[in-house]
């Protein structure tokens, strides 16, 4: 296996792909490193992999399962001559040139780098999540929202995520439980109104989720009142967890510029980070939209400027 590249790509969600896609078709014969099946945060194939059925990639009016999506994103690279290491990066040294990025003992140089390794929602922590995500379990209202047209369904959390979500889902819902485990939103003021004045809305209070119930599809959910103990029970038939997302950034801390919440930082308008050559995209560094289309797009942006960056400097 070749050690230099012209072009490392971290990471194998859409926006990886695209930009393997393009990247590839530019003749720079990107490499990537598309992370590992066992791990939950740096999986090839990024959230999607997680997801059943999505109906709201264009090109795909009777909707596509999830994996079958970005293997098609995959199979398209590959096409035009990108190659995949299944694996996870663990550690990067952008300081000098050639740029370099470890696998456990293996070290892959680069004249560019796209990192494309993206984010994950939090979830609770909870026996069974894992197997009822995409059956009723979501973490994205703007993807699953319209699978639950006139049900009754419950989001958990209590910032402007969870209730932006909440108030988009009944469009679609009968009724929304928000379940907060405090007494108080976090949320911004105008979140809050919106919320709390929706009649289709209904606010649980110290509440928490302390158990999912479902087989094959999620039916409720056992709850726990966080002051008094108390259990109830709620039927529901879908669940949106709302507490927040993760960026996949910890092999960067430390080289790359990030905010404090770890998404990486680029320059407005364009794909540049702070260390020329290295460029990102996707859910990495965008914690506005998190769509599939958002980030395949941005692996396009990071594509064409990791070309003519290379174009001017090699």
């Amino acid at each position: 296996m070749s050690q230099h590249h012209r072009v490392i790509i971290i990471g194998s969600g859409p926006a990886g792909l695209t930009a393997a896609i393009y990247t590839a078709r530019a003749n720079l014969a990107p490499f990537v490193i598309e992370g590992e099946p066992s791990s939950t945060s740096d999986q090839p194939g990024g959230q999607l992999m997680l997801t059943t059925e999505v109906e709201n990639f264009p090109g795909f009016p009777e909707g596509v399962m999830g994996p079958e999506l970005m293997m098609r994103f995959r199979d398209q690279a590959a096409k035009f001559g990108a190659t995949f290491l299944t694996a996870k990066a663990t550690k990067v040294e952008f300081g000098e040139k050639p740029l370099k990025v470890h696998v456990r003992d293996e070290v892959f140089t680069a004249d560019s780098v796209i990192v494309s390794t993206g984010a994950q929602s939090l979830m609770l922590g909870l026996q069974d999540e894992e197997r009822l995500i995409g059956h009723g379990l979501s973490t994205c209202a703007t993807c699953d929202g319209f699978f639950f047209r006139g049900k009754e369904i419950a989001v958990v959390g209590g910032g402007d995520s969870a209730i932006e979500e909440a108030s988009f889902l009944t469009k679609f819902a009968s009724k929304v439980t928000l379940i907060h485990r405090r007494d108080s939103f976090r949320a911004s003021k105008i979140m809050q109104e919106r919320a709390l004045n929706n009649p289709k809305i209904e606010v649980r209070w110290n509440t928490a989720v302390s158990e999912i119930i479902g087989d094959d599809q999620l039916q409720g959910v056992n709850l726990v009142d966080t002051v008094t103990g108390a259990q109830s029970t709620l039927e529901i038939a879908g669940l949106f967890i709302a507490i927040g997302h993760r960026p996949n950034t910890d092999v960067f801390k430390g080289v790359l510029d990030m905010e404090d919440s770890g998404y990486l930082i680029t320059r407005p308008d364009s794909t540049y980070t702070n260390i020329p050559g290295v460029f990102a995209c996707g859910d990495v560094k965008d914690h506005t939209y998190r769509q599939a289309i958002t980030a395949a797009g941005s692996g396009c942006m990071a594509a064409i400027d990791a070309e003519r960056w290379l174009e001017q400097h090699h």
